[in-house]
């Protein structure tokens, strides 16, 4: 372990070497930028456009084909600002692309019709990095990139940990991918993938949590995606907090590419390429195993509960002319450890054995069709899967193991969407939508009580559920200056034959060139986590027939370009959640606003309340003449109020977060053949500690399981969590080969702030759950 004595002069040295590289000059490797210019709103093709790659003394351009399709050859490598423009469309600017020698960088851009106004005069304007693929989100909302996944310290090229460095989003501080948004429940995300709901994509998980240690989307098959923390437009639904929006890349349909990495965290080969030289068809395909896993089979490592997991990721791009675009997608992924337990006062007598395994499985079809050049409709039809086990055992009568918690979840989902767009001009566009879900689940769960001396039973049901949701909105440019986006979501649970109507407004007015107002408000909502709808409480399942839980969402945020690559943004917003339910028992400070358990054991009503309440700062400064950062700063209080009719602080109150990261470029340049370069990143954080739920150490002893003194719930604050994270990467280009070493290193000052409090009924003792630890992760990447 890396302690702050010994990396602190060790990283001023390295950084001060660096700053005196000599930069040799010589002539630049090259390698092309292909790809597709289509309409945002309706997809159709653009031909003509302009596509221009900027240069210090000259420019490369090409113009699209009656398709879209542009091709620029001869690019140099390294980072490249590209210009896209086209009369009557918004000009589309591309900064600090990063092209390698080893893969060809293929693109998927959109334009945005310029505005018209009554007389047809076209006003042109120009969108910035901070603008996201979705037109129809105008607040709370931000584009990442699978660059940025790849450059921010700590985020282990992994999309969930590099959010927590935005605004208004936390982390556990644990190392597991909880993502808490404004001061909810980390439950209330919502992930997607091309579109489409899926469930928990981590290694590790459980049905209805949204963390885990490792993603098992691989960061090799991202687009540039969005990330949503509120008042979400009305096309999205069954979500309180966030929502996470990933799509994955198309793969080249020219070309023929690899890529192979080794590190810590995983071994994975990549592959893409075309079908066939005359289909513009292609394949993307990524396979991944646990590296700790492989050593542990080739006998090179072993010591208790190594991570064993595997996961694989694919996309078919499959155009079929006048039947429309084909898109066949997966994702499936399986996790397995097995932790023993042995006696702090004799390490060979085992004491408890505990083993656990997940898996995910997402299979889906989309086809999208072009009903005429102003409409379209985007058709999904998706099979998830996702189930986890756990056994545990322990002498429970004199020295012989017996099981004492048997645990199996399993839900496959079949889900539907349908999604129709017209444009019927440059002003004005609807969209409309239905997504049906039906959920077909398996639970068991059986336990031993040592109060009671007999087996209890938490989930026994087998059976299925469904949920219907529908939308339809209008987006309104009412001036160039001005856009609205008005609409409904309509969400209904089988579990509960009530409709919730849910009304949606947002709008954004660009009232001087360099800065931006943006507003937004609506109701959402959630359905539970199943397990809590069947919890078996005396012998039934009282809580079967919940409502959906709810959430008003108000939300004002101010924007200014300060310059060309510098962005300031800060937003106010009001969350009031209500239906929450509750222990429907008078003075119970129980809420499922604070739940992390699997499921819960109490008897629950549509009773709760809680509000949220923050301000959340970003200044950007965008990846430009080789350096970046990004500082951001979110204040907020987040309570709740149950049966007992006090408001407390919720379990995630920790007041306050601030984030500050940045990295440096060096460029190397060594002869016309090779090209290397080293990058510093860093990153700093602070989070306001968890609130503590106090636990009853005799009562936890005589019962054999948590019990906490709930008349206190959150009362006290746990410390805060600091941490530096250190990322160095130093690639080297070669004629069609790219290498790349990367070197990762969390809390490097070795920090141990406590998280939480837990009860371990192994040791009879209360116990300490603290900050994830100094870990340096070394990876190796090539492509070709």
């Amino acid at each position: 372990m890396m302690h702050c004595r010994t990396s602190l002069p060790f990283l001023f040295f390295l950084f001060s070497a660096i700053l005196y590289i000599p930069h040799a000059a010589a002539q630049e490797l090259r390698q092309t930028i292909r790809g597709r210019v289509t309409d945002g709103d309706t997809r159709q093709p653009l031909a003509d456009a302009t596509v221009q790659l900027q240069l210090p003394l000259n420019s490369i351009a090409s113009g699209t084909d009656s398709n879209g399709y542009f091709s620029l050859p001869g690019c140099p490598v390294g980072r490249v600002d590209l210009q896209v423009v086209l009369p009557g469309y918004e000009t589309r600017l591309l900064h600090d692309l990063v092209l390698s020698s080893g893969k060809e960088l293929v693109l998927e851009l959109t334009l945005k019709e310029a505005y018209k106004g009554l007389k047809d005069v076209v006003i042109k304007g120009r969108r910035h990095k901070s603008s996201v693929a979705n037109e129809m989100a105008l607040v709370s909302a931000r584009s990442f990139s699978v660059e940025e996944t790849k450059r921010y310290a700590g985020s282990l090229n992994d999309p969930a940990r590099m959010v927590s460095a935005f605004a208004g989003v936390n982390s556990d501080g644990a190392g597991n991918n909880d993502i808490i948004v404004r001061g909810n429940n980390p439950r209330y995300i919502q992930w997607r993938l091309e579109g489409i709901e899926i469930p928990n994509p981590n290694h590790f998980a459980a049905e209805g949590l949204t963390g885990g240690p490792i993603n098992a989307l691989n960061s090799q098959m991202l687009a540039n995606s969005d990330f949503y923390t509120g008042a979400f437009n009305p096309q999205y639904g069954n979500a309180l907090s966030g929502i996470f929006d990933m799509k994955l890349r198309n793969g080249n349909d020219e070309r023929r590419e690899y890529s192979v990495s080794l590190g810590v965290l995983g071994t994975d080969v990549t592959l893409e390429g075309p079908f066939s030289k005359k289909y513009k068809g292609s394949y993307l395909v990524n396979y991944r195993y646990s590296t700790l896993g492989l050593l542990d089979q080739a006998g090179i490592v072993h010591f208790n509960g190594i991570p064993k997991y595997q996961d694989g990721s694919f996309k078919l791009q499959l155009p079929a002319g006048k039947a429309g675009d084909f898109t066949l997608f997966g994702l499936g992924g399986r996790s397995i450890m097995n932790l023993k337990y042995y006696d702090e006062q004799d390490d060979t007598r085992l004491i408890e054995t505990w083993n656990q395994s997940s898996t995910i499985g997402v299979l889906g079809l989309r086809h999208f069709y072009r009903l005429s050049r102003a409409a379209f409709l985007s058709t999904t039809l998706a099979f998830t899967h996702n189930a986890s086990q756990g056994d545990g055992d322990k002498p429970l009568h004199g020295n012989n193991f017996e099981n004492y918690n048997h645990l199996r979840l399993r839900n496959n989902i079949i889900r539907s969407n349908n999604t129709l767009t017209y444009k019927c001009n440059s002003r004005h566009q609807l969209q409309a939508g239905l997504t049906l879900t039906n959920y077909f689940y398996n639970f068991r769960n059986t336990y031993f009580d040592q109060l009671l001396q007999q087996y209890q039973t938490g989930q026994q049901n087998n059976g299925n559920a469904q949920l219907m949701e529908l939308f339809a909105l209008w987006k309104w440019r009412i001036a160039q200056s001005l856009s609205v986006v008005n609409g409904v979501h309509v969400t209904q649970n089988s579990l509960n034959a009530q409709w919730s109507i849910e009304p949606r407004s947002s709008l954004r007015w660009q009232f001087s060139e360099t800065q931006a107002f943006s507003a937004g408000l609506g109701i959402h909502s959630k359905m539970d986590a199943l397990t809590n709808y069947f919890s078996v409480i005396d012998g039934s399942m009282p809580n079967r027939s919940m409502k959906l839980s709810k959430a008003f969402h108000a939300v004002g945020g101010y924007e200014h370009q300060l310059g060309r690559q510098l962005f300031l943004k800060t937003e106010v917003y009001y969350q009031y959640l209500y239906d929450i339910p509750v222990e429907n028992k008078a003075g119970s400070s129980y809420s499922l606003l604070n739940q992390d358990d699997l499921f819960t054991d109490r008897i629950l009503i549509n009773k709760g309340v809680g509000r949220n309440v923050g301000f959340e700062f970003t200044l950007e400064k965008y990846f430009h003449r080789h350096y970046y950062f990004m500082a951001t700063v979110s204040l907020y209080d987040s309570r709740y109020r149950a049966r007992e009719d006090i408001w407390r602080n919720t379990r995630y109150n920790g007041h306050y977060t601030a984030n500050l990261l940045g990295g440096k470029e060096f460029l190397i340049k060594q002869s016309a053949a090779r090209k290397n370069i080293l990058t510093l990143n860093t990153k700093i954080a602070l989070l306001g500690g968890r609130r503590l739920l106090p636990v009853n150490l005799s009562e936890s002893v005589r019962t054999g399981k948590s019990v906490y003194e709930e008349q206190a719930a959150f009362d006290k604050k746990n410390g805060d969590v600091f941490y530096i994270n250190l990322g160095v990467q130093y690639r080297m280009e070669r004629k069609h080969l790219t290498h790349e070493w990367k070197l990762e290193i969390q809390n490097i000052t070795g920090n141990a702030a406590i998280i939480d409090y837990y009860y371990n009924n192994t040791t009879q003792k209360t116990e300490a759950l603290k900050q994830l630890g100094t870990l340096p992760t070394l990876s190796y990447y090539l492509s070709f």
